[in-house]
């Protein structure tokens, strides 16, 4: 899939946020916890998210249930 078309494309499922703590990065600004999100694609070790600021980001799945 072509990542340019990530945000107008249908979402393949949905996840719930389980936490926003990360040793290393900030992302307790764009997922919170409880909320659900619309996966556009995903790899072995990263979920792409339409998050809080409405684009799509991707976000190792830790983060998701």
């Amino acid at each position: 899939m072509n990542f340019t078309n990530w945000k107008t494309a249908p979402a393949m499922r949905t996840v719930v946020c389980k936490h926003a703590d990360a040793e290393k990065y900030v992302v307790n600004n764009v997922l919170t916890p409880g909320k659900e999100y619309e996966v556009k694609n995903e790899t072995e070790e990263f979920i792409f998210v339409v998050d809080n600021t409405g684009k799509v980001g991707g976000y190792y799945k830790t983060y998701f249930e």
